[in-house]
Parts: C-alpha cells; sequence; structure tokens
C-alpha cells in the first residue's frame, strides 16, 4: 500500500512539473507601468524620454496613461509620426476617460505622443517592449518547482 502511494505522489508531482513547463512564459506576472512615474502624469512637464529609458518592459505589460482628457490625449503613432510630432493618420486612439491603460502584446517599439500641439511641448513617449527573457523563465519555473513538489522530486529534478 505504501508502495502504491509514492507511485502516486511521483505521478502527481510529475503532472504538476509538466503543466508548469507548459505554462512557463506565463510565469512572469505582467506590470502595470504609469507612464511618467505617477498617477496623473501623462503632463508637459515630464521627461518621458528619461523615464522609459529607467523602466523594462515586456510582452504581456501594460501602459497607465493618467491625464486630464478634456487637455490632452494619447495616441499610438508610427516613428516617422513620433519624431515630427504628427498626430494625423494615428496607429490607435488610447484615449477614453483620462486613466487609460493599453496593453504590450508584441516584442516592438510603440510610439505615443499627445497631440493638439502638446507633442512639440515633449509629451511623447517610445517603449521598447522585449519577450521575456529564457532565463527569467527558468528562474521563475525553478521557484515554482522547489515549493510545490515534495522535496525528494525537486531535488532530483534540480
Amino acid at each position: 500500500m505504501e508502495g502504491l502511494k509514492n507511485r502516486v505522489e511521483w505521478l502527481m508531482s510529475m503532472i504538476v512539473v509538466v503543466t508548469l513547463m507548459s505554462h512557463a512564459a506565463e510565469s512572469r506576472q505582467p506590470v502595470l507601468h504609469r507612464v511618467g512615474g505617477g498617477r496623473f502624469t501623462w503632463d508637459s512637464n515630464i521627461n518621458f524620454t528619461d523615464w522609459s529609458r529607467n523602466e523594462h518592459f515586456y510582452v504581456g505589460d501594460w501602459l497607465y496613461f493618467g491625464f486630464d482628457k478634456h487637455i490632452y490625449n494619447v495616441l499610438e503613432v508610427n516613428q516617422t509620426s513620433y519624431e515630427n510630432c504628427i498626430d494625423k493618420d494615428y496607429i490607435y486612439n488610447v484615449t477614453r476617460g483620462g486613466r487609460d491603460v493599453i496593453n504590450l502584446t508584441e516584442a516592438k517599439t510603440y510610439y505615443f505622443l499627445s497631440g493638439r500641439g502638446y507633442c512639440y511641448k515633449g509629451m511623447k513617449v517610445a517603449v521598447c517592449v522585449q519577450q521575456i527573457p529564457p532565463e527569467q523563465l527558468q528562474l521563475n519555473l525553478r521557484f515554482q518547482i522547489i515549493f510545490i513538489m515534495p522535496p525528494t522530486m525537486s531535488s532530483f529534478l534540480l
């Protein structure tokens, strides 16, 4: 009977391992980045270039734009429009209510600006989004295995 119990525990442990490995890409939790660093910091007195340089953006993360929608807006644009502060023919108008979020779904550089002339006052940001590094996924997976599996099994796998 004890042998059967050990086999069942081993089988359950293996199911956990397979499940964790199949979901390894999801092991990093998405991050909500408040653009400019605060709650209502989509504003002309923020240096968004410095802010974005100090952040790390990964696929699945979110950007939060907090602003007065009667004054500012948020437009996703291409690189040329970003560099020249062109607010026509934008890709996507993020503006909804002044507390707006956008999901970063691809590994690429996203470009955002505020129209109505505010881009010329510095209200634009480029966000370079990367894939989640494989070593970070492996660390997360090892952490999960150690804390979920029985000690004898986790030491065997690691």
